[in-house]
């Protein structure tokens, strides 16, 4: 039986991922993909302004995600930040960013991006 090193990272145990082309793709799709992931959010200028599901938000406000760049923050709390669509995910499922990529890949249907 073989075990998984759990201190090797994800990309060297699965292999590599193209994780600019998936950014990339996402970035592109990126208000479908928030009109899913924080369904009562509303685009306000360049922002994406929900709750965050992760705290039990009660309105909109603190979170935000720039729709130009992916970027995102929940200004409650100074761990909940990120610089791209991949984190955003990673964060909104709780799994890894290697996970987040994957999952991402599968659902814009990107072959060839190391899924």
């Amino acid at each position: 039986m073989t075990v998984k090193n759990p201190l090797r990272p994800d990309s060297v145990r699965m292999g590599p991922i193209d994780f600019q082309t998936i950014n990339r793709a996402a970035l592109a799709a990126l208000p479908a993909l928030l009109g899913r992931w924080l369904p009562d959010g509303k685009k306000q200028g360049h922002e994406w302004v929900a709750r965050n599901p992760q705290r039990g938000d009660r309105q909109p406000g603190s979170f935000s995600v720039n729709l130009n760049t992916g970027r995102w923050a929940d200004f409650a709390q100074a761990d909940a930040r990120g610089g791209d669509v991949i984190s955003l995910a990673a964060y909104l499922a709780g799994i890894s960013q290697y996970e987040a990529a994957q999952e991402l890949a599968k659902m814009l249907g990107l072959k060839g991006a190391g899924v």
